[in-house]
């Protein structure tokens, strides 16, 4: 399989944008040093002097990979992209809703089961997928439900 080759090719006003955030004010690191391999890689004609990724890797604390992923970032989604950190692909669906809540107060404030002196996490948790409120939780989940509450 041949790998893809992006090509980074800057224009004067983007390298200048990129030189100000590696020397001024306040950015992130991942920010700074997205901006350092733009700068490195660029191959445009504002550039002095063309190095290989590995010099590049050998220069600033990061992979070749990371490397590959900025420059595609950059060709593919623009500028703003490749400086800034990637948007979570998956989404989750909240388990504790409202109903699952006060359901969870109500039987948390209920008698625990035989055999237990008070309600544990994981009694809790087990307690409301036998109700069939929800298919699965986890102990943590309650935790933070009943937390908030308080």
């Amino acid at each position: 399989m041949a790998r893809i080759r992006y090509k980074v090719t800057l224009e004067k006003p983007e390298r200048q944008m990129l030189k100000e955030i590696t020397t001024r004010g306040r950015h992130s690191s991942q920010k700074v040093l997205n901006a350092l391999i733009l700068l490195k890689c660029d191959e445009g004609r504002f550039q002095d002097r063309k190095l290989t990724h590995q010099a590049i890797a050998d220069v600033l604390p990061v992979s070749l990979k990371k490397i590959d992923r900025v420059k595609r970032r950059f060709v593919e989604q623009g500028l703003e992209a490749a400086l800034d950190k990637r948007k979570p692909e998956r989404t989750y669906r909240r388990k504790a809703d409202g109903d699952f809540e006060a359901h969870l107060i109500a039987v948390s404030c209920g008698k625990p089961p035989p055999g237990h002196a008070r309600w544990s996490l994981r009694l809790l948790a087990d307690r409301m997928v036998e109700l069939e409120y929800v298919d699965a939780v986890s102990y943590e989940t309650v935790r933070r439900v009943l937390k908030k509450t308080n």
